[in-house]
């Protein structure tokens, strides 16, 4: 089967996996099991016929079609073992995928992305943070483990400084995520690999080409961060992520990337330079009918850059700042916490699973009455079935999952072609 044809039958597999639930976040695609969406925090099988468990040959045809734009892609694959590319579906989807090897062979992990730039209001985001989009200048980390909705949360910030400032911003992503269109202001997205080699030398670039905000997808090392601060220093809005748990996790991952002999230098930068710390973590629903983040800020006050800059010690910590900063626009994932158990969001057993310090929040929760059951959430509906043949068929499928080669062929079929 031709390049293009396998292309084709592949965007259709995307569409049959889609169909499943618009809360689709990630689908997996891994030798030995059927292909899987991931709906809710928990993996489902989707039924397609001929695929009812994926082969070597099949990932491998599939990591093909996905690296097949880019040869520097492939060669990385190669020799580091995976790469991070983007993929999408004309006029369907979007996706930021991981292809990787393991036990010799190709898996591929796909996350979806809206098409849809999100709002503020769709992801539930503080309102504070929409100061950010009327920062001059300085640095601003989101941070949490991968799928926590930190690039969701960034494009919400871009989007709102898009709409209601007249700027040059240049983003540099690995890969692109969310497609930002010219709104008031123009924006120029470059993705590693394709436009840039590194985050180092692209933003080394950006600082001569006249942008007011720049976004970097990841502070993955040491130049990076100082070209980020030094950028900040020199008048510019610099967005970028950490993978760390939380605010004061962050600072410590920052200042431990330099050698300790410049520890109080990279300090005072920081503690000058920084404007929000943002983390986030991703908590099942009471319902369970989706997931609500929980949002931890510290925010750059005369005490919390002296915090960073001295460093922390007993009763004069970032936690302790955050927690006397509500006046401040500040906040802790505990307190958070403490608010959704109390208002039914979430549960008290997943709220105590996800804080920072689960025996104190439990003490904050002492005069919370148990639920009675006539109180208490109903239990989540079972859910729905994977698609069959013939049922909620996809944008652009045929009758029965049926495909080009002759009645009745299937999705094997065309693959082994």
């Amino acid at each position: 089967m031709s390049s293009n044809n396998f292309a084709q039958t592949f965007n259709q597999i995307l569409q049959m996996m889609l169909s499943v639930s618009d809360k689709v976040s990630d689908l997996i695609f891994s030798p030995g099991r059927p292909p899987q969406v991931e709906l809710v925090g928990q993996l489902r099988a989707v039924k397609i016929q001929g695929l009812e468990q994926l082969t070597p040959a099949h990932t491998q045809g599939i990591a093909q079609v996905l690296l097949a734009s880019n040869s520097q892609n492939a060669e990385k694959l190669e020799k580091q073992g995976s790469v991070d590319v983007s993929y999408s579906v004309p006029g369907y989807s979007r996706f930021r995928v991981n292809v990787f090897m393991q036990r010799g062979t190709h898996a591929i992990v796909m996350r979806v992305i809206p098409n849809r730039i999100p709002a503020f209001e769709d992801l539930n985001l503080p309102l504070q943070l929409k100061q950010i989009a009327e920062l001059k200048n300085g640095v601003v980390l989101v941070t949490g483990p991968t799928g926590s909705g930190k690039s969701s949360t960034l494009a919400a910030v871009i989007d709102l400084i898009n709409q209601s400032k007249y700027y040059h911003i240049v983003t540099i992503e690995d890969p692109i995520e969310f497609i930002h269109p010219h709104k008031n202001s123009t924006i120029h997205q470059r993705e590693l690999y394709s436009d840039t080699p590194d985050f180092a030398l692209a933003l080394r670039a950006a600082l001569r080409q006249a942008p007011k905000v720049i976004l970097v997808g990841e502070m993955r090392d040491r130049e990076t961060v100082e070209i980020a601060m030094e950028a900040a220093e020199t008048g510019h809005l610099v967005l970028s992520t950490l993978h760390t748990i939380d605010a004061a996790k962050t600072v410590d991952r920052i200042v431990g990337i330099f050698p300790k002999s410049e520890e109080h230098v990279v300090r005072t930068r920081l503690a000058q330079s920084f404007r929000y710390i943002i983390s986030q973590r991703l908590l099942p629903r009471a319902d369970r009918q989706g997931r609500i983040a929980a949002i931890e800020i510290l925010r750059s006050t005369m005490r919390t850059r002296e915090y960073i800059e001295k460093g922390e010690s007993a009763g004069r910590t970032l936690l302790d700042a955050m927690k006397d900063g509500d006046n401040e626009g500040m906040q802790t994932f505990d307190g958070i916490l403490e608010k959704y158990i109390r208002n039914r969001i979430i549960t008290k057993e997943d709220g105590l699973a996800y804080a920072t310090n689960p025996g104190n929040l439990l003490l904050q929760l002492t005069d919370l009455d148990e639920a009675s059951p006539s109180d208490a959430p109903p239990p989540p509906p079972p859910p729905p079935p994977p698609p069959a043949p013939g049922q909620r068929q996809a944008p652009g499928m045929t009758g029965g999952h049926r495909y080009p080669g002759g009645p009745g062929g299937s999705m094997l079929d065309m693959i082994e072609r």
